[in-house]
């Protein structure tokens, strides 16, 4: 029988191009917990730890903000994705 290991998104973001790529992605979803997912999902793969000093924040904190469901204030939101190292920017598209 074939044995398949958990797959962990996690485990590929191991470099800036596909961080910023994953969370772009993110927020093309409608679901609005689909980006909290991916910046959690992206701070598991660089140490919650380490992003939480990085950000200025309590490592506890850093968990409740992204936490599913979480309303996280936009300075929260800024300040977390400063230290991932990925600038959020907006584009054009078109209205139907």
């Amino acid at each position: 029988m074939t044995q398949f290991s958990p797959f962990d998104v996690a485990d590929y973001l191991d470099n800036e191009e596909t961080i910023a790529a994953y969370l772009t992605a993110a927020l093309d979803d409608p679901d609005p917990d689909a980006f909290l997912v991916a910046v959690k999902t992206v701070a598991r793969a660089r140490g919650m730890a380490q992003l939480a000093k990085d950000a200025g924040m309590e490592r506890t904190s850093l968990y409740k903000a992204l936490a599913p469901g979480a309303k996280p204030r936009y300075e929260t939101v800024i300040k977390v994705v400063r230290a991932l190292g990925v600038k959020l920017h907006a584009d054009v598209v078109p209205v139907p």
